[in-house]
């Protein structure tokens, strides 16, 4: 009989924290028990698991007593303080906050892209950005074939990707704009209906942004290739779940849009949407409650002689954050059994 496993998914009540319960249930992992932590003010609230009704517990420095895997979607702060209990207590923890991506001896894994780096984890497993997994995951096969030195990355990221009061003020700001009221303004700077906001997270001395800096470090380590030159600007836009991506690389070795076709086509975790005469490209839509990552408009770059450009889309909530930290445990049980 195969092992079951005692899971703890802190965060639990949050939007990623519940996909990741509808993940586990989905992909039949093998629990034993699981336990569903939050903050004080979620006790007494009582989420799903297989139909069975699960009591929301407060998340303290002893909730993790004989827990197996930790998945984190609390935030940087509430990883920094409880992720290490649990590794003391034993546990495994997938954490999908930015605290310790770019720990130097901490893995940031994509299971598509560097499984190998989970055999070193000294406990915690970094879950990437949200916006870099996508992208990875589809760059991954021509690294391999072509060798990529540069890339430049245009993102449209969804409003699900700050949470579900963003989601309620762009839906309530298209019902005020259409009952003819001013819209209210809370999460963002900005109206973000019906408009775009090149600016997600917080501006940095050299002027990009930090979700913007985050796409450079995290490619570069994922990638495991510090050379990859690599420059980002992250667009929020009016789009509830699912980012795209506008990604153009140039490679050490010439590879042509073909041949990008071809091994996309074969790389794991990737749709290949690409018929231009029929009008088929991938879209947020297309994407949105799916775990895979859609790539098309696979074209050479005219502007350089060494070059492809693709457009990368994903649901963020899902392969972004939720399944790919359930695709790393599931990684972490197979290197276990």
């Amino acid at each position: 009989m195969s092992r079951l496993w005692n899971v703890a998914v802190a965060g639990a009540t949050g939007a990623v924290g519940n996909q990741m319960i509808q993940c586990l249930e989905e992909r039949n992992f093998p629990i034993k028990n699981l336990k569903l932590l939050a903050s004080a003010r979620s006790v007494g609230k009582t989420l799903n698991f297989k139909g069975t009704p699960y009591a929301v517990e407060e998340m303290t420095e002893q909730s993790f007593a004989g827990v197996d895997i930790a998945l984190f979607s609390a935030g940087a702060s509430t990883s920094l303080k409880f992720a290490p209990a649990a590794v003391q207590a034993g546990a495994v923890v997938v954490d999908n906050s930015s605290a310790y991506r770019m720990e130097p001896h901490i893995p940031l894994v994509v299971p598509e892209v560097n499984p190998h780096q989970i055999v070193s984890t000294p406990g915690i497993i970094a879950n990437p950005n949200c916006s870099t997994i996508q992208m990875v995951v589809a760059l991954k096969p021509i690294h391999d074939r072509a060798r990529i030195t540069r890339i430049v990355v245009s993102t449209y990221q969804a409003v699900s990707g700050t949470g579900q009061k963003a989601v309620m003020e762009l839906q309530g700001q298209i019902k005020d704009l259409l009952a003819g009221k001013e819209p209210e303004i809370k999460v963002y700077p900005y109206q973000i209906a019906y408009n775009c906001l090149p600016h997600i997270d917080v501006f940095l001395d050299n002027d990009y942004t930090k979700e913007e800096m985050k796409m450079v470090h995290e490619t570069r380590k994922i990638l495991e290739d510090d050379s990859i030159r690599v420059a980002a600007t992250t667009v929020r836009v009016p789009v509830y779940y699912g980012h795209s991506e506008a990604v153009h690389v140039e490679t050490e070795s010439k590879i042509t849009a073909r041949e990008v076709r071809d091994l996309l086509r074969e790389a794991p975790g990737v749709v290949v949407v690409d018929d231009v005469a029929a009008k088929q490209y991938p879209m947020p839509l297309m994407a949105a409650g799916k775990d895979e990552v859609f790539v098309g408009r696979i074209r050479e770059d005219i502007s350089t002689d060494k070059g492809i450009v693709l457009w990368v889309v994903a649901d963020n909530i899902r392969k972004g954050a939720a399944t790919n930290a359930v695709q790393i445990a599931e990684k972490v049980i197979e290197l276990k059994s």
